[in-house]
């Protein structure tokens, strides 16, 4: 199984990969977990990957010109065999990810 996670904060996730269920999946090959940074698809010299909501309003949104091209870029280095892969995109709005989400996905 192939795991792509694109984030701000790839450090994060270095943790809790590296033992348990995890790091037992990945030294015996059952998956692969592949960390991004969204910064890294940015293009202004700050590398800005949030922007104020549309509209006004308090707080930061993350722009989709950097995720698009992240996924763009991924989907470029995957097999034409892996080609119709679910892409998940995690948000407020989306239906809540449970047992039937998960047999529906795999």
């Amino acid at each position: 199984m192939r795991i792509d996670i694109l984030t701000l904060f790839p450090q994060m996730f270095e943790a809790p990969f590296s033992f348990g269920i995890f790091k037992r999946a990945i030294d015996n090959g059952k998956v692969s977990i592949n960390l991004y940074n969204i910064r890294d698809y940015t293009h202004d010299k700050h590398h800005t990957a949030d922007d104020y909501p549309y509209g006004g309003g308090a707080g930061m949104v993350l722009k989709p010109e950097p995720i698009f091209e992240a996924v763009e870029a991924i989907k470029a280095g995957i097999d034409n065999e892996e080609d119709g892969l679910p892409i998940i995109l995690l948000t407020l709005q989306g239906r809540p990810f449970s047992q039937r989400t998960a047999q529906e996905l795999s």
